[in-house]
């Protein structure tokens, strides 16, 4: 492993306590989107703890092993404008914030995290000035040649403080599924505070702790995810950071995610009662105590012995078993389940990842045809919360004797 690889953090993200218990034990994996070449397919790649804290001051869950953003993000692959699916979600988001906030024409919006500035064009094609921060910078270099200007640098109160003094105030600041990628939170935070108009409103959509619990979805917990927010901990947060969570909307991307919408403590925007239920409702289930990820940790357990056994007795009749996905949640889920030996290939319908390895255990990546001119006997759908739509496109394979294995949230064997 490189030596700067990895650094281990001693703090809590957002209240700086030392009092952080380890809450949901985590296999190790490489980091989850590391794919390589045929050519590497012999390298050996690191395996790097996935463990889940709690603070026991303010409850935020969070991972301790920090991978150097250097090397997970100057040269990130992923285009939003490839997932059709996303590309809708940012549009529809676009045109929800403006209405909800009234927004006025030629207001500056600035997404941290903009990547290909798909959601940027939507705010640019309602009528405001809009501007990009981004440390991929390939990506970024892409959208300023497509005409969104994009920074390629990691947002921070630096890069917030020539912002405004290019840009002047920002109107609306958003970050989609980025807020939790940061071990610098308190900097970013400070640095939103300093950017934003008198009345303006920093919106930004993470997965919801509560919904990672009971929807199943612990394969989101993965090195780029640093933090799993839910609200009690970010109303105090923010509050320290002169900000005022005043608004919450729950959205169905990422198996359960929190839209949130943030002002300065002086803004004039009245609080939502949802904010209150919700901390309300986190402080009755138990959310911020280890009681609720110790239950947690011995669901995932049994679902784990649970295909373990299917797995075994297939295995002992000679059947091949593939694996369909090949994303960063399916890494986590590979390594969590210890599925690396038992799988003989990856189906992936992305066609950048095929003739690719999968991190760590260097699984080939094929194409879905594979299901019928190779047949294998059984596919497990990794990507599971995509397992509707793979068996719909599908349902020839398993009319021609094949077989889909659901592994979450209960096994399920579809023939």
């Amino acid at each position: 492993m490189k030596a700067d690889l990895v650094k281990k953090r001693t703090r809590c993200r957002l209240c700086g306590c030392k009092s952080l218990t380890l809450v949901l034990p985590m296999k190790p994996s490489p980091i989850g989107d590391a794919f390589i070449t045929f050519e590497e397919k012999d390298k050996i790649q690191s395996l790097i703890p996935l463990d889940l804290y709690q603070c026991f001051e303010c409850g935020h869950a969070q991972n301790l092993d920090v991978v150097n953003p250097e090397e997970l993000f100057r040269g990130y692959l992923f285009t939003t404008a490839s997932s059709a699916g996303l590309v809708k979600h940012f549009q529809n988001f676009a045109k929800e914030v403006i209405d909800k906030l009234a927004v006025l024409q030629n207001s500056l919006v600035v997404e941290i995290g903009s990547n290909d500035g798909t959601l940027l064009r939507f705010f640019k094609d309602l009528g405001m000035k809009v501007l990009g921060v981004d440390p991929a910078r390939e990506i970024a270099r892409h959208a300023n040649s497509a005409g969104t200007p994009t920074l390629p640098e990691f947002f921070s109160s630096t890069v917030a403080n020539h912002v405004f003094k290019e840009y002047g105030a920002a109107q609306l600041i958003v970050a989609n599924n980025v807020y939790a990628h940061s071990d610098e939170l308190a900097d970013i935070t400070n640095g939103i505070a300093s950017l934003l108009d008198n009345d303006g409103v920093f919106v930004f959509e993470v997965s919801y702790l509560l919904d990672i619990v009971d929807h199943f979805v612990f394969d989101t917990i993965y090195h780029e995810h640093l933090s799993y927010h839910s609200i009690g901990p970010l109303v105090r947060f923010f509050h320290k950071h002169q900000l005022e969570l005043i608004d919450v909307q729950k959205v169905s991307t990422k198996g359960g995610s929190m839209r949130c919408f943030a002002q300065r403590l002086s803004g004039t925007r009245k609080k939502s009662a949802i904010v209150d239920q919700m901390v309300y409702e986190e402080e009755r289930r138990g959310l911020h105590r280890p009681e609720i990820f110790q239950h947690y940790a011995m669901q995932i357990e049994q679902r784990k012995k649970t295909l373990e056994v299917f797995l075994t007795e297939v295995l002992d009749q000679g059947k091949r078993i593939a694996g369909y996905g090949a994303s960063t949640t399916v890494t986590t889920l590979i390594y969590q389940f210890e599925l690396e030996k038992k799988l003989i290939y990856l189906i992936d319908d992305n066609s950048k990842k095929q003739g690719m390895f999968s991190p760590g255990c260097h699984l080939e990546v094929k194409p879905s045809s594979v299901l019928y001119s190779d047949r294998p006997d059984i596919v497990i759908i990794l990507a599971w919360q995509y397992a509707g739509l793979i068996m719909q496109k599908h349902i020839r394979f398993i009319e021609e004797s094949g077989t889909f294995v659901l592994p979450l949230p209960e096994l399920k064997i579809f023939k």
